[in-house]
């Protein structure tokens, strides 16, 4: 067998596209630099204005820093392949990229889950909220998200990282993910698809699932609140939160639920696009637009008032 343990991979990025590679370099480095921005503009409004020093926002600040990681992970090393044609990363990179893209995501899943149930307290029990989302509780609420997602990780990326390439280290794809590197491989990948499978269980459905009921007790509140403003004014507390919902486990699903032999590679990266490229910009869009709170802050900003 003509195994060995290769040195560094070569990313093509969009290699059919050169035609337009200038266009599309343009494009995500607009994307980038907009994403980078709004993320870091919330996190600075909501560490710097009183009148954002609430749960609702501190765990906002969290899902930001979690996109900011996620966008600048992926991004420059996408735009240096998009711009020269294709890049070269070293083996050790390729699995440390890999390592930090599957653990933001794994926290996502969970800050996700955390601002839910944030939601379902403040609407549901609204009356000792500020007694049991107290200053503690939210540390170890914003703590878990990332212990799990940066530690359980490690278990999925340690086999990856001993895996033997026998055939090319040309990974059609604009960043290192599970299934390009499963192709290149010649080792038994069964082992880190059986983990995949039983961790998806904890990691993705679990949450997935808190976000659910907590919101199926929500929307039993709001509905039996007598008043159509009402009903408004207290939706409209969680609406941003359930379109960021939506717009992550909507990309998720579609990349990791249709097995990876009926996706054709073209498929696997418009989805990887919009999960690591757009779902990061629209997140301070969605809350930005959304939020009274957070444009009435922004705006005393931009006028010095």
């Amino acid at each position: 067998m003509n195994q060995t343990r290769v040195t560094e991979f070569s990313l093509l990025g969009f290699g059919n596209l050169h035609s337009v590679n200038i266009v599309l370099f343009i494009l995500f480095l607009v994307i980038f630099l907009f994403t980078v921005t709004g993320n870091l503009l919330i996190i600075i409004l909501v560490s710097t204005n009183v009148h954002l020093q609430s749960p609702m926002y501190y765990f906002l600040c969290h899902l930001s820093f979690n996109d900011l990681v996620t966008s600048t992970n992926i991004v420059p090393n996408m735009l240096g392949a998009i711009l020269l044609g294709g890049i070269i990363i070293s083996y050790f990179e390729c699995i440390i990229q890999f390592y930090f893209f599957s653990g933001t995501m794994v926290t996502e899943c969970y800050l996700l889950s955390v601002m839910s149930y944030d939601r379902y307290l403040a609407i549901c029990n609204p009356l000792r909220y500020s007694s049991i989302m107290d200053f503690k509780l939210q540390i170890c609420l914003s703590v878990w998200p990332w212990l799990v997602g940066l530690t359980v990780n490690l278990i999925g990326v340690f086999p990856i990282s001993n895996y033997n390439f026998c055939h090319d280290n040309i990974i059609d794809h604009f960043y290192c993910d599970l299934f390009p590197l499963q192709k290149l491989s010649c080792s038994d990948t069964s082992v880190i698809e059986l983990e995949a499978f039983l961790f998806s269980m904890p990691l993705f459905i679990l949450p997935c699932g808190l976000i659910i009921v907590t919101y199926v007790y929500i929307f039993h509140t709001i509905l039996k609140i007598p008043s159509t403003t009402g009903k408004q004014k207290t939706f409209s507390t969680c609406s941003s939160h359930l379109i960021v919902v939506g717009t992550f486990y909507g990309t998720l699903i579609a990349k990791y639920m249709i097995p990876s032999k009926e996706q054709s590679m073209l498929i696997n990266k418009i989805i990887s696009l919009l999960h690591t490229v757009f779902t990061p910009l629209f997140n301070p869009i969605i809350y930005s637009l959304r939020n009274q709170d957070i444009k009435r802050t922004l705006k005393k900003l931009l006028t010095n008032k």
